[in-house]
């Protein structure tokens, strides 16, 4: 059975850092490319950071970059996304979610995923 674990939500002010993390099990985890999106309350689900397989291809939503980091250590089966400057529009459910694609690029299409965390809250706020 496959399970996806976010961490590291909580709430933070203005400017401030966060670092999320989701680490996947049932699966052979260099095996699939990882995504973060989130989801604010009345909004539309967001992809906002991928990574490919090995790492080496990552994307971003023009909404978080210069901001947010995706890095992945597929040793430890976790992906993460480094969050600073934090905004009050970042306020969201984070997921994180796992998809296999046969090229080593960073897939960014919400419907490419198959697997997803249940989510964790980020609240940005002074």
């Amino acid at each position: 059975q496959v399970h996806l674990v976010e961490s590291g939500g909580g709430s933070v002010h203005p400017g401030g850092s966060l670092r999320l993390s989701c680490t996947m099990s049932g699966l052979t985890f260099a095996d699939y490319h990882m995504g973060w999106f989130r989801q604010a309350p009345g909004k539309e689900l967001e992809g906002i950071a991928h990574v490919s397989r090995s790492g080496i291809s990552v994307f971003y939503a023009d909404s978080v970059k210069g901001r947010f980091t995706i890095s992945r250590d597929n040793a430890a089966n976790t992906v993460y996304l480094q969050m600073d400057s934090l905004k009050p529009e970042d306020t969201a459910m984070y997921y994180c979610a796992a998809g296999y694609y046969s090229v080593d690029v960073a897939i960014i299409r919400e419907r490419d995923y198959t697997y997803w965390g249940q989510g964790t809250q980020v609240t940005v706020s002074a």
